[in-house]
């Protein structure tokens, strides 16, 4: 069994329409290390929870400067050292990159870590650029580990609850630590283990979700355009399971709230030059908002930065709250992961605090 469909759903709390829930890039600003970066991370884990957020996830990227989160799962693991409630997760574990044995053992071992409060999110995509791919695959064939996602999935979930049946290749083996063993008031033995999510920026994980009964994450924050189709082919796909009777969507969101409305735009026209270096092949750390002010932006460029914050939901913590609770009522998603990137860390902590606090969610 895995986590019950109320964990999953989690409850909502102050205000907020959904729960909300926090996903980090764990990005590294110009001028800074990624010991930084991950300090802050741990910062950002504690007000989290401290302030009511549901969940923490964290996403797997390779190759790029400014993005430290290539080993998501020891990232959760000094996260859970440091934290005793929220869930934590990954927002994703690109699936094709590993084998599932060793997913499986990662993530039981993170269970057994922090019992009850693992999410396991799992991608597709490489979360990088097609030569780094094949470095983590040692295969130029990139294509089999997409294509092939639904029997990966298939052997992980295999691997996850140790149930391979008999006359399988793998029915000897084990991944350890496996399911965590518990007993009800009345004696009843039943297993636990992290929930799999699916993750997607299109169609193909919105169906297969929905065709497997498993809540479905949406990259909104980088695939607007395919958000609402994506969520309705989920839920006209959806199937009950195990898992859940009915749908349950996330969307990952970018948001930003500062205390001036001019200091939100400086710090996302930083961040979207970031954007413009690695769509061009020069990912790197993320400028401050005076090298964005100094940088002369060209004609594609500039329209490149005014698309990919059209869909940042960014200014004062009442613009962000208004533009959250619009997107939220357009989706029907029942639950929203912010992600707010910046070149400060100081700055994304403050961020999630207006937030909170615009919602009312509980103070530590």
């Amino acid at each position: 069994m895995t986590a019950t469909a109320d964990e999953i759903r989690g409850t909502t709390h102050g205000t907020a329409p959904v729960p909300l829930s926090v996903l980090d890039l764990v990005t590294v600003g110009a001028g800074r290390t990624a010991t930084d970066a991950l300090q802050t991370s741990v910062q950002l884990a504690k007000l989290g929870e401290s302030r009511g957020f549901h969940r923490y996830w964290v996403a797997e990227h390779h190759s790029m400067p400014g993005v430290a989160s290539s080993s998501p799962a020891v990232i959760l693991a000094h996260l859970a050292a440091h934290t005793a409630r929220i869930r934590l997760g990954s927002g994703g574990v690109m699936l094709p990159n590993h084998a599932p044995l060793v997913i499986a053992e990662q993530f039981g071992t993170l269970e057994a870590m922090a019992p009850g409060r693992i999410d396991l999110g799992l991608g597709r995509a490489p979360g990088t650029d097609g030569a780094t791919a094949a470095a983590l695959r040692r295969s130029d064939h990139l294509n089999e580990g997409a294509d092939d996602f639904p029997q990966q999935l298939a052997e992980l979930t295999r691997f996850l609850d140790d149930d391979f049946p008999d006359g399988h290749r793998y029915r000897r083996i084990h991944a350890v630590p496996g399911p965590i063993q518990a007993t009800s008031p009345g004696g009843v033995q039943s297993s636990h283990r992290p929930p799999v999510w699916l993750l997607g920026s299109s169609g193909f994980s919105a169906r297969l979700s929905g065709v497997l009964g498993l809540p479905f994450a949406f990259a909104h924050h980088f695939s607007a355009q395919n958000t609402i189709p994506a969520l309705d082919l989920y839920r006209e796909s959806f199937q009950p399971s195990e898992v859940l009777d009915a749908p349950y969507a996330l969307i990952g969101v970018s948001a930003l709230a500062t205390d001036d409305e001019k200091e939100a735009r400086r710090q996302v026209r930083a961040a979207a030059l970031n954007m413009v270096r690695l769509r061009t092949g020069r990912p790197g750390l993320v400028p401050t908002p005076e090298e964005a002010e100094a940088h002369q932006f060209s004609p594609m460029e500039e329209e490149f930065v005014n698309s990919w914050n059209s869909n940042v939901i960014h200014g004062t913590v009442d613009e962000v709250r208004a533009g959250l609770d619009d997107l939220q009522k357009r989706t029907g998603a029942d639950e929203l992961m912010l992600t707010g990137n910046a070149h400060s860390g100081d700055v994304r902590l403050r961020s999630y605090e207006l937030i909170a606090d615009a919602y009312g969610l509980p103070k530590a």
